[in-house]
């Protein structure tokens, strides 16, 4: 166990370390001036030389790229994330405002997606070729190529701008501090952009969901417990799901690495204060420091949700539990026997199974 531990945090310091060093390199090569960016062309133009220098020193784009690395990463290493020089604030406080609504929009669009769409899956393809099927079908091959932007454009002009049921944008009402906020403002100004990021995150796991579905309808176990009086739907909630959740679990973890890809998009649209609407202000304005933090902190929240699915799967299937492996060679022998006990024809054979 010690063993898995030891390559975990491995693992995850090389992520990081691959993680802020790409960012640093993409900033380096970028044709984006930091001075220009955050003064203006017209007041770049009527700057002085001296003046120049002197911003272009503030905003590091003089200094090499391996200098400029080595004493972040130095500073990191100490637990100083450096400043935000858009913000003129610490990165740790940028991100750390920033993060709550992004925590919030995520989780909700992130929990939102998984349930709906493994329930329209599993729907799906226990009503195969049916009208809800191909609905559900439709419905996930529309919404898998169709932008995020654009879906949270004709989302917005619908419900805010039409119909005025929801805000324009922002998290809070215009004119009212974040301290004053109530949780029915919260949620209300969280609608849109989570409702936006949820429809687009249903269509993958639904429609793989679906295809496990068929998959395990046609299994012989299945078949077995159909053949004992069970109908479809009660051999699948009772001996299938299991086999149709891990896949799922797999998929819907993996899945927030294009969630927080989505969120980027979204809160600009949205005009939604998080970390990605800071990410494209720290990309645009060549704030490496405030870039490189989001980086870390995205990095981060996908390596944890990988970690959590590798948690879950021993309690969905204990055979692959690292644990508990008493239990996990229970496991495997129980599904011995079960195979042992079934027949070529799928009937079970005298005095294995009543």
């Amino acid at each position: 166990m010690s063993k898995v531990v030891f390559h975990t945090i491995a693992k995850f310091l090389l992520l990081m370390l691959g993680v802020s060093l790409v960012t640093f390199v993409l900033v380096s090569l970028s044709p984006i001036d930091p001075v220009q960016a955050n003064v203006g062309q017209a007041a770049y133009l009527n700057m002085s030389e001296a003046k120049r220098a002197q911003l272009a020193h503030y905003w590091g784009s003089g200094i090499p790229l391996w200098e400029r690395y080595g004493s972040w990463l130095g500073d990191l290493l100490r637990g100083d994330m450096g400043m935000s020089l858009r913000y003129n604030a610490p990165v740790v406080e940028v991100i750390a405002t920033r993060a709550v609504n992004s925590l919030a929009l995520m989780g909700s669009a992130w929990v939102i997606s998984g349930v709906l769409g493994f329930v329209l899956g599993i729907t799906a393809g226990l009503w195969q070729n049916s009208i809800f099927d191909r609905l559900v079908k439709g419905y996930c091959f529309v919404l898998a190529s169709v932008p995020t932007f654009w879906l949270g454009l004709i989302i917005l002009m619908v419900f805010a701008v039409y119909l005025g049921w929801f805000p324009v944008g922002f998290s809070v009402p215009l004119g009212m501090s974040a301290a004053d906020v109530g949780l029915g403002d919260a949620l209300h100004h969280m609608a849109l952009p989570a409702l936006t990021l949820s429809v687009v995150g249903v269509a993958n796991i639904a429609l793989h969901t679906r295809e496990k579905t068929v998959d395990v309808l046609e299994s012989d176990y299945i078949r077995f417990a159909c053949s004992r009086g069970l109908s479809r739907k009660q051999a699948l909630l009772h001996h299938g799901l299991r086999n149709i959740a891990l896949p799922a679990l797999t998929l819907q973890c993996a899945s927030l690495a294009e969630i927080f890809g989505g969120s980027v998009l979204v809160e600009e649209v949205f005009s939604y204060p998080g970390l990605g609407q800071a990410a494209v202000t720290a990309g645009l304005g060549g704030d490496v420091a405030l870039l490189a933090g989001i980086a870390l902190v995205s990095a981060a929240l996908v390596f944890a949700g990988n970690m959590i699915a590798n948690l879950i799967y021993g309690f969905i299937d204990v055979r692959m539990s690292l644990s508990q492996p008493c239990l996990a060679n229970e496991g495997e022998k129980a599904s011995h026997q079960l195979k042992s006990s079934i027949s070529r024809d799928g009937r079970p054979q005298d005095g294995e199974v009543s």
